[in-house]
């Protein structure tokens, strides 16, 4: 690491292992960075996390060796875990941090354990409507939970659960389409469909927009399509082959201008990236990833569907006609797309990383009474509460 001024207040965020865990944790560093915090990003070793603090300014990015529990092998799970909680450990005690923050995912798990020892105040943020395990795990031993959907907290056994919404970058502010289209190499004036999987694609959305190509005729359509590696070659193939107008990339760091230059998007539901079509106010067309850890995808995708911010198709459900069909009303009623702008309003939480930030240098300056009640703070302006 990189000496910083000692008079700087430092603060390690974990958040590496997806796109979902380690963006809204570069949105929560950059506020802690104004704030005038040393701030150490804490990253795994896949190539998403590497590629995506690429343009990370003024932070220590450290990679921990990846602890996700895969295929039921324990034995190399317990080996990487503490091969992390023993780097971490190294690296805190020759600069102590004053807060750890675990965005969640087992590669947040260590630095917040070893950030304990050290005398650290601990936080984590849950995104997700179902806390993941790490989180679950995480939450009696952490000073305060913040929680992205209010229902969360009580799913978490902390003292401190604080609703805070879930960060988004600074950059995912409403832009003019047409220049977005302009820099992505697409026409400016065609109505765009953006397909996005998450940070690393979604074989089964790709397998599902790839049904409907051969039923699309002359729509007068354009296509923005992020494939993850896999299967980037087959999905440029299949538009080539049916010659229709797109942009296919395996995966894009610029999400804000992907997202701006769409007309509608075709998406998994994971909570980050909710936050960001809540963001930029973007018709979307979920389609939950069904094997997600308790379904939680399922559930994120139906709180916003139920409040009418979004139209779902799940995966098993899923046919080329009824695809085509709700394409074919987002992409082309207007009505229904401002409705569902406007539903969305509600659900972009705009000062959630500024919020996330000022509590952890509050918690720094000043030590916070321990109260048994678990009650949820709200903050203000947060993401709406569903009923």
């Amino acid at each position: 690491m990189t000496s910083s001024s000692s008079q700087q207040p430092f603060v390690a965020i974990a958040c590496g292992g997806t796109g979902g865990h380690l963006f809204p944790g570069l949105a929560v560093a950059a506020q802690l960075r104004h704030r005038g915090c040393a701030v150490a990003v804490m990253i795994s070793p896949k190539e998403v996390d590497q590629q995506a603090v690429h343009s990370a300014r003024d932070l220590e990015i450290i990679t921990l060796p990846a602890v996700a529990l895969q295929n039921r092998n324990y034995l190399a799970f317990g080996r990487s875990f503490l091969r992390s909680w023993h780097k971490a450990r190294q690296i805190f005690r020759a600069h102590p941090p004053q807060a750890v923050l675990a965005m969640g995912g087992f590669t947040s798990v260590p630095p917040v354990l070893a950030g304990k020892q050290c005398g650290a105040k601990t936080f984590l943020h849950e995104s997700n409507t179902i806390p993941g395990r790490a989180n679950r795990l995480l939450a009696p031993w952490v000073d305060t939970a913040f929680v992205g959907f209010p229902e969360a907290a009580s799913s978490l056994k902390n003292r401190h659960p604080v609703v805070s919404g879930t960060p988004v970058r600074a950059e995912f502010q409403p832009r003019d389409p047409a220049q977005c289209r302009l820099q992505l190499g697409l026409d400016p004036h065609r109505p765009t469909i953006l397909v996005m999987g998450g940070s690393q694609g979604a074989g089964g959305i790709n397998r599902l927009i790839l049904s409907v190509l051969p039923s699309l005729g002359q729509r007068n359509w354009q296509w923005l399509h992020l494939t993850g590696a896999t299967d980037f070659e087959s999905v440029r193939a299949a538009y080539a082959k049916y010659a229709l107008p797109a942009v296919v990339k395996p995966f894009l760091a610029e999400m804000e201008l992907a997202m701006g230059a769409a007309t509608v998007a075709v998406s998994r539901s994971g909570a980050s990236s909710l936050a960001e079509i809540a963001a930029l106010r973007l018709p979307s067309l979920l389609v939950p990833y069904p094997t997600a850890a308790d379904n939680h995808q399922l559930v994120n995708a139906l709180a916003l569907v139920c409040s009418g911010a979004a139209q779902m198709l799940e995966q098993k459900l899923a046919t080329p006609e009824k695809c085509l069909t709700l394409l074919q009303d987002l992409v082309e009623n207007e009505q229904t797309r401002a409705g569902l702008r406007a539903a969305l309003v509600p659900w972009h939480a705009p000062r959630a990383a500024e919020l996330i930030a000022e509590d952890i240098m509050q918690a720094i300056a000043r030590p916070v009474a321990q109260s048994p009640v678990a009650t949820p703070r709200v903050a203000a302006e947060t993401c709406k509460a569903v009923v």
